[in-house]
């Protein structure tokens, strides 16, 4: 959720994610690059959270398979020409929409698929994926040591990273499009390309339904609604600043900044497809910066 500013809110409206394939009998065939299932229900505008690691990690996100940072097809791997498709945690923590210009994204909105709305339907000319697509891949383990010599990792049994691979796919109801314009710079890979394990990776494709596709899937209600940025705001909630003094910015890619956004396509289209996307003036903003404090544990910190 957010008020159009450079700030972000607590996330009242996390979405669960379902383990679709215990029910795959309900599902159409998985594609040939889909391991596993899995669903969530979605309300309006959303982001993607990243910021909850230590270990260095390149990840990439498209919606519909367009990806979000360079604008390109959905490919297997990282790549950074012509540009680079994927962030950098601890670096970024959080990514709220599409890399439109320097320091400028557009929000992710969830929208029907099929409507136009979609990034997806804006650049292939065709509703076919929708949901969110996520790749991750961890920096080899001796070049984090090169990096970190003096963490003592091996408490942790010589684990530097875990998990296993997970991709999830079904027939979605839903994509993401271009939302409001806000300020949030998309950070440059600090690292070497060789740092990068790119043989080993995490996959996730989240899909997207509405209400009435997600009880039909699960036999459950969906989640409530999200409180409105205006009903957010009149509660005292904070809304959340990102400040990095030590910033390098990516610059906008082509492709995304020519995507028209939801409130242009439904002008045109004399729709009003957000009735409840107002703007608001932030009563209660916290600033947070990445950089630790001697004795602090978590990676970011309010300043």
């Amino acid at each position: 959720m957010y008020c159009g500013h450079d700030v972000k809110c607590l996330c009242l409206n996390l979405r669960p994610l379902h383990p679709l394939i215990l029910k795959r009998h309900r599902y159409v065939e998985c594609p040939a690059d889909a391991d596993g299932v899995a669903g969530t229900a979605l309300h309006g505008v959303g982001e993607v959270d990243v910021e909850d690691a230590s270990y260095p990690f390149a990840i990439k996100v498209a919606t519909g398979k367009v990806n979000a940072v360079s604008g390109g097809k959905w490919t297997r791997g990282i790549r950074r020409s012509p540009r680079q498709d994927y962030v950098v945690v601890p670096k970024q923590p959080w990514l709220d929409g599409y890399c439109v210009a320097e320091g400028v994204i557009r929000q992710f909105v969830a929208m029907p698929l099929g409507s136009g709305y979609s990034a997806e339907e804006q650049v292939s000319g065709k509703a076919e994926h929708g949901g969110l697509q996520i790749e991750v891949f961890p920096m080899k383990a001796a070049h984090f040591e090169k990096y970190n010599p003096k963490r003592d990792w091996r408490s942790r049994g010589g684990v530097l990273y875990e998990g296993d691979p997970v991709i999830c796919c079904y027939e979605s109801a839903m994509g993401l499009a271009p939302g409001g314009s806000m300020k949030q710079k998309i950070e440059k890979d600090p690292y070497n390309m060789g740092d990068w394990d790119t043989t080993h990776s995490s996959r996730c494709f989240a899909h997207i339904t509405n209400s009435m596709v997600w009880h039909g899937i699960t036999g459950e209600h969906p989640p409530h609604p999200p409180p409105t940025a205006k009903e957010y705001n009149a509660a005292g909630f904070p809304w959340f600043e990102w400040y990095d003094e030590k910033s390098n910015p990516l610059t906008g890619s082509k492709t995304l900044s020519g995507l028209k956004s939801v409130s242009a396509i439904g002008k045109n289209e004399k729709q009003k497809p957000l009735p409840e996307n107002e703007s608001i003036e932030p009563a209660n903003t916290v600033v947070l910066h990445p950089h630790k404090k001697p004795g602090q544990v978590r990676e970011f910190e309010e300043v």
